[in-house]
């Protein structure tokens, strides 16, 4: 069996709150030969409970990768009853179609930078989950060759996201200026997912 080559390149930056060992952000992706997923989830608050609640998200969408997003989304929020509550971002793309889905609901953040370089900043859906009923959207676009995802929790400032480097077609050369920008302590748990899709 011939190796297949990547399509998503994915560099991360993580840092926990200042004064804290436990980050309460939690991400997973994987790539298969028809699609990539993505997901980052924040518990409320920070500490250990809230590393505990976004773990148990990761973990349900690393054993379910082929469902939808939506499918995704209500399984975890099954599964975070009784538990602290998360925001989640999911990010999938589906090769064969060249689509992407996505949808996040409290404050995950998710930025689409085609090649033209237009950024497009997505609008969260409100709330979290916590094992209640809620509804949510899903977005589904066009998967274009040579287009960034940016996904981020709420310790990326809106300052941070105006700078330029999210231009860079280079995931791994955006965190790194992303770290040199923000530098060392952080008064929230930060998490920021910079991911390339190239045909």
């Amino acid at each position: 069996m011939t190796d297949q080559r990547k399509k998503v390149d994915v560099a991360v930056y993580q840092k926990a709150k200042k004064g804290q060992y436990y980050c309460g952000d939690s991400y997973f992706y994987t790539e298969t030969e028809n699609e990539f997923v993505c997901v980052l989830a924040d518990g409320l608050g920070s500490g250990e409970f809230a590393m505990e609640s976004s773990r148990i998200v990761t973990e349900i969408i690393r054993s379910n990768i082929h469902t939808t997003v939506e499918q995704l989304i209500k399984r975890c929020n099954e599964q975070l009853s009784g538990k602290r509550g998360v925001v989640i971002g999911i990010l999938k793309m589906d090769f064969l179609s060249k689509r992407y889905s996505f949808s996040s609901i409290g404050n995950i953040g998710v930025l689409t930078i085609p090649k033209s370089g237009k950024k497009k900043r997505n609008i969260p859906n409100a709330g979290y989950l916590a094992g209640y009923h809620r509804s949510f959207k899903v977005v589904t676009d066009k998967l274009d060759a040579e287009m960034n995802f940016i996904m981020f929790s709420d310790g990326v400032s809106d300052t941070d996201l105006s700078k330029g480097m999210f231009l860079n077609t280079d995931v791994h050369q955006i965190v790194i200026d992303y770290e040199n920008i923000v530098g060392g302590s952080r008064y929230d748990d930060t998490t920021l997912i910079a991911i390339r899709y190239d045909e």
